[in-house]
């Protein structure tokens, strides 16, 4: 699973300097990210970048905007703020919006815990930034998002078995505005990744 992740404020520069992106530069005007970091946890508002719903020229076929993450439970407790790629095509709650409503989550890095609750914080040392796959929905009159996640990739399985569906740069636009590799994308497997671990607990035999 995905259940926090964090951006910088470099993450907002590089969004800048996507090209197909529209109305970014002013990004941090309505969330300020202080220091090197912010964690993006569950409920929080955060960057997303969506597709332009109509042309604007110059090819700025995506833009920015700020969403809460997870979409409320029909139950009415906590939030749903994952679905798995593998499958969620074959859920009604998920299907129409993963065909018109996908979207991108910019971020500098993802954070997994083992069965000991110990946390490892994975990044890309070449590249400070992770395209991550989701979709949106609107509820109660505001657009909300959720991260996909997929089977871990030998970066992330000694620690957990799931991950964000995590895309390349130049495959973020097209995972937004081409319908036709939507299933492709599904199936994808992520890159390899940086992982660092504080503290980790040894076993005595």
């Amino acid at each position: 699973m995905c259940g926090r992740y964090y951006i910088n404020s470099n993450i907002l520069k590089k969004i800048e300097q996507v090209e197909a992106v529209s109305g970014a530069s002013g990004i941090s005007g309505r969330e300020t990210v202080q220091g090197s970091r912010r964690d993006i946890r569950p409920s929080e508002t955060a960057p997303v970048l969506v597709k332009n719903g109509k042309s604007s020229g110059r090819g700025r076929q995506v833009h920015v905007e700020w969403m809460n993450w997870g979409f409320p439970r029909p139950e009415g407790k906590n939030l749903i703020i994952n679905a798995r790629a593998e499958t969620a095509m074959e859920k009604s709650m998920f299907r129409e919006k993963i065909r018109t409503n996908r979207c991108v989550i910019p971020a500098a890095g993802f954070y997994e815990w083992n069965s000991q609750k110990e946390k490892s914080e994975f990044c890309r040392e070449e590249q400070d930034e992770l395209f991550l796959a989701g979709f949106y929905g609107e509820f109660a009159g505001e657009n909300r998002f959720v991260i996909l996640t997929t089977e871990a990739n030998p970066s992330v399985a000694p620690v957990h078995g799931r991950m964000p569906l995590i895309l390349e740069r130049d495959e973020a636009v097209s995972w937004i505005v081409d319908d036709s590799r939507t299933g492709e994308f599904l199936h994808k497997v992520p890159g390899a990744l940086s992982r660092k671990q504080e503290y980790e607990q040894l076993t005595l035999f």
